[in-house]
Protein backbone atom coordinates (compact mmCIF):
# COMPACT_ATOMS: atom_id res chain seq x y z
CA UNK A 1 0.00 0.00 0.00
CA UNK A 2 1.26 3.56 -0.79
CA UNK A 3 1.96 6.61 1.73
CA UNK A 4 -1.05 8.35 0.05
CA UNK A 5 -3.34 5.51 0.52
CA UNK A 6 -2.27 4.94 3.87
CA UNK A 7 -2.56 8.66 5.08
CA UNK A 8 -6.42 8.91 3.48
CA UNK A 9 -7.13 6.33 5.76
CA UNK A 10 -8.92 6.99 9.12
CA UNK A 11 -6.97 5.81 12.12
CA UNK A 12 -8.98 2.47 13.17
CA UNK A 13 -8.44 1.19 9.23
CA UNK A 14 -4.56 1.52 9.80
CA UNK A 15 -4.80 -0.68 12.72
CA UNK A 16 -7.42 -3.17 10.89
CA UNK A 17 -4.48 -3.42 8.35
CA UNK A 18 -1.63 -3.71 10.85
CA UNK A 19 -3.42 -6.39 12.45
CA UNK A 20 -3.62 -8.16 8.99
CA UNK A 21 -0.33 -7.99 8.58
CA UNK A 22 0.99 -9.05 11.61
CA UNK A 23 -0.96 -12.10 11.20
CA UNK A 24 0.43 -12.61 7.74
CA UNK A 25 3.96 -11.98 9.27
CA UNK A 26 2.78 -14.51 11.81
CA UNK A 27 1.95 -16.91 9.31
CA UNK A 28 5.01 -16.23 6.69
CA UNK A 29 7.13 -17.33 9.55
CA UNK A 30 5.55 -20.60 10.60
CA UNK A 31 6.00 -21.81 7.27
CA UNK A 32 9.52 -20.71 7.44
CA UNK A 33 9.70 -22.81 10.79
CA UNK A 34 7.87 -25.66 8.74
CA UNK A 35 10.28 -25.44 6.05
CA UNK A 36 7.91 -24.80 3.75
CA UNK A 37 8.19 -22.66 0.62
CA UNK A 38 8.44 -18.82 1.41
CA UNK A 39 9.33 -16.29 -0.85
CA UNK A 40 11.83 -14.26 1.48
CA UNK A 41 11.47 -10.39 0.42
CA UNK A 42 7.91 -10.92 1.51
CA UNK A 43 8.43 -11.29 5.25
CA UNK A 44 10.53 -7.98 4.96
CA UNK A 45 8.15 -6.10 2.85
CA UNK A 46 5.64 -7.41 5.07
CA UNK A 47 7.65 -5.74 8.43
CA UNK A 48 8.42 -2.39 6.47
CA UNK A 49 4.84 -2.37 5.76
CA UNK A 50 3.70 -2.52 9.42
CA UNK A 51 6.50 0.03 10.52
CA UNK A 52 5.50 2.71 7.36
CA UNK A 53 1.42 1.89 8.65
CA UNK A 54 2.09 2.43 12.51
CA UNK A 55 4.83 5.49 11.78
CA UNK A 56 1.91 7.40 9.62
CA UNK A 57 -0.30 6.49 12.80
CA UNK A 58 1.58 7.74 15.51
CA UNK A 59 2.10 10.90 12.94
CA UNK A 60 -1.68 11.56 12.67
CA UNK A 61 -1.32 11.21 16.56
CA UNK A 62 0.53 14.00 16.95
CA UNK A 63 -0.84 16.06 14.58
CA UNK A 64 -4.13 15.66 16.59
CA UNK A 65 -2.83 16.23 19.96
CA UNK A 66 -1.31 19.44 18.87
CA UNK A 67 -4.40 20.18 17.37
CA UNK A 68 -6.63 19.94 20.78
CA UNK A 69 -3.23 22.10 22.65
CA UNK A 70 -1.08 19.07 24.22
CA UNK A 71 2.38 18.73 23.91
CA UNK A 72 4.33 16.65 22.00
CA UNK A 73 7.41 15.10 22.69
Amino acid sequence: MKVEEIRSLESAAIMTEVEKLRRELLELRCKIALGEDVRPHRVREAKREIARMLTILREKESVAAEAAGGVSA
